[in-house]
């Protein structure tokens, strides 16, 4: 099973800290029976792009579920309502964000409404999802790309400065 969601946030918001967010979202998916596998550790990273913002602290987990992929987005976005998050401009700060980065091998765009796109399109690109994700699928392939994880995290602009902040 290779479902991933990545958990981003980097405000105190009505659930508590970033961390406390995460075991929220956790207990949120959990209670819509979406059991969380696995859990990366936490990461600290710096925004991307650069600002100053304060730094973010990530996480990737592996679920378990038959919803499909556009059902498990849509509630991916209620949780993060539930949770407080306000949409407002693109990479502002945020009490939650969770993303489905991939959903088995699908590779899928759809247009209409909210895009999906499977895998996500920027996962490739960010320290903050492959540091973790690498912790809980080391043997995780771009479907598609081919890439193996090692070699996006070689292509990672060194510039994203991230840092492990505590191993679950």
């Amino acid at each position: 099973m290779s479902v991933f969601v990545a958990f981003g946030a980097n405000l105190t918001g009505p659930c508590g800290s970033p961390a406390q967010a995460f075991d929220a979202a956790i207990i949120l998916l959990e209670q819509h029976g979406v059991p969380v596998t696995q859990r990366s550790s936490l990461w600290e990273s710096a925004p991307v792009p650069r600002s100053e913002q304060p730094w973010y602290v990530n996480a990737v987990v592996q679920v378990d579920t038959d919803l499909p992929p556009r059902d498990l987005l849509n509630l991916l976005h209620r949780i993060e309502s539930v949770m407080g998050r306000v949409r407002s401009e693109p990479n502002a700060s945020r009490v939650i964000d969770l993303d489905l980065l991939a959903y088995h091998t699908y590779a899928v765009g759809e247009k209409g409404g909210e895009e999906l796109r499977l895998p996500h399109p920027r996962l490739h690109e960010r320290a903050f999802v492959l540091f973790p994700l690498q912790e809980i699928a080391p043997n995780w392939i771009h479907p598609v790309s081919g890439a193996c994880i090692p070699d996006m995290m070689a292509a990672l602009d060194p510039s994203q400065e991230i840092r492990c902040l505590a191993a679950q």
